[in-house]
């Protein structure tokens, strides 16, 4: 079958379904995702399939529907980021079961611009994965929205603050990667994000300190210090 513009939901799930791997989904298994509704297409393939069939909002609103989780990541690729909804946005949220499509949504979200409604709205939330998605939306936000002013970016240090205590698997390590973002996406942002690394580093909580003790290495280290041009003002920290 070949895919284009003009293929319905039902076209393009059953493309989905003719190229099931159960080799591939094993493979899912041991990174953590969940694979009860997948077909084992990997995400290049899957980024294929949307250049070809392009953004249809009305039709990602139905792959969505399928469950399958192929289908709910293409959806997020080509939903229409000017015309998703916010009531939309939070069914999808609802629905997330599994990171890699927590994370896919979370660009998305941050594209159609619904951080400042969602981000503390879904940190407020007690399910993991909305959770998940509240700190993915500010790792994707602090990469994708080069033009946003710093100060946006830095004013979600609080929140992820708040939430270093979440010793769940999926939050802690989303916390811990919008933390490492907003250090990493420029020299303003380093210092700040830097700091707070430093201070979680030192934590009476496990999960805080995990965080902390990660981040800094990152933020610490050559690489990040040199590519931010930092590598001779002495903002490196000795490695823990």
């Amino acid at each position: 079958m070949t895919l284009s513009p003009t293929s319905s939901a039902d076209d393009i799930i059953a493309h989905l379904r003719a190229q099931r791997s159960q080799e591939n989904l094993d493979g899912m298994a041991r990174f953590g995702i969940v694979t009860e509704t997948a077909l084992g297409l990997s995400n290049v393939e899957l980024h294929r399939i949307a250049r070809l069939v392009k953004i249809d909002h009305a039709r990602a609103l139905e792959l969505w529907q399928s469950g399958i989780r192929e289908a709910r990541i293409l959806a997020a690729f080509t939903a229409g980021p000017k015309t998703l909804t916010l009531d939309e946005a939070r069914r999808w949220a609802e629905d997330c079961n599994s990171w890699e499509v927590v994370d896919t949504v979370a660009d998305l979200f941050v594209t159609a611009r619904f951080e400042q409604v969602l981000i503390p709205e879904f940190a407020a939330d007690g399910r993991e994965f909305v959770r998940r998605i509240a700190f993915a939306m500010i790792a994707s936000a602090a990469v994708h929205l080069k033009k946003e002013p710093d100060a946006s970016l830095l004013a979600w240090l609080p929140l992820i603050e708040r939430h270093a205590e979440d010793e769940r698997n999926f939050v802690k390590k989303a916390v811990n990667w919008a933390l490492r973002q907003i250090g990493k996406r420029n020299a303003a942002c380093h210092g700040p994000a830097l700091a707070l690394a430093e201070k979680l580093a030192v934590s009476s909580n496990r999960a805080a300190r995990w965080i902390g003790k990660d981040a800094q290495r990152e933020l610490g280290g050559d690489k990040v210090l040199a590519r931010l041009g930092l590598a001779d003002t002495g903002a490196g920290l000795t490695q823990t």
